[in-house]
């Protein structure tokens, strides 16, 4: 436990035999369960992930492929189940540093925010460390996400995050866009919720990881993702429920 808190990471992989090993060995020790979520992989991913050897792991595997929101969703009900309190999400390509997860972990444990955010568009000399195309990308698509929700963030489609016990027992989880696109999805149901959420500085960390975004889904699924987040938004009904927010935040 951290603060009295049991903390849950969720780890969604589809085929990465090859570094998720590296990545659940790279939990820290103050983090009480590891959940591998294995979207139905066509390699060796859940025994890369078992051999390990991490006493906290669980795998969860998928029947067929459902998608990295999906698999977020499925990690997230079985963190809840063993009474999590706060639910941290890594990929599952090493590509987010364990240094960093205190920071993405702190505003939610200290009550000041229902879900935190990874922004590595922040992080000094990240134009430098990101390829260009991802780099105008996010920023084209956080700019969307900010016009949709309302949230000053400023890495939308950043997946390292944390998010308390209490925001996801008000969220659908089932509803969420399944695929690229989640985290719009989620930001805009949190906004109609009036949940509190913040950036947290993370590394861009860019190597031997693949990424499974093609153009059409940056070009198109993505922006229709956030399309559908401003109008669902902007027409949801009034009055709206009591918000939720976070215990001391406002």
């Amino acid at each position: 436990m951290i603060a009295g808190q049991r903390v849950a990471v969720v780890i969604p992989a589809y085929d990465e035999e090859r570094l998720v090993g590296r990545t659940v060995r790279s939990i820290p020790a103050f983090v009480d369960d590891v959940i591998v979520v294995d979207d139905a992989s066509r390699d060796a991913t859940n025994e890369a992930a078992r051999a390990a050897g991490d006493a906290r792991l669980s795998i969860v595997r998928h029947d067929r492929n459902r998608g990295v929101g999906a698999a977020i969703g499925t990690g997230y009900r079985e963190a809840l189940g063993r009474g999590a309190d706060v639910i941290a999400v890594l990929a599952g390509d090493a590509q987010m540093d364990p240094r960093d997860l205190p920071a993405v972990l702190q505003p939610v444990l200290e009550g000041r925010a229902d879900y935190a955010k990874g922004n590595r568009l922040g992080w000094p000399g990240a134009h430098r460390r990101m390829p260009l195309a991802r780099f105008v990308a996010n920023h084209v698509l956080s700019a969307l996400t900010r016009l949709a929700t309302g949230y000053r963030l400023s890495d939308s489609q950043c997946g390292y995050t944390a998010i308390s016990r209490r925001a996801l027992g008000a969220l659908d989880l089932a509803a969420i866009y399944p695929r690229y696109g989640y985290p719009n999805d989620l930001l805009g149901r949190l906004a109609i919720l009036g949940a509190v959420v913040v950036d947290a500085p993370v590394r861009p960390i860019y190597g031997e990881e693949r990424s499974g975004i093609t153009i059409a889904t940056a070009v198109l699924r993505v922006p229709a993702v956030i399309a559908r987040a401003f109008f669902r938004r902007v027409f949801a009904r009034r009055p709206r429920p009591e918000p939720l927010r976070c215990e001391s935040g406002s």
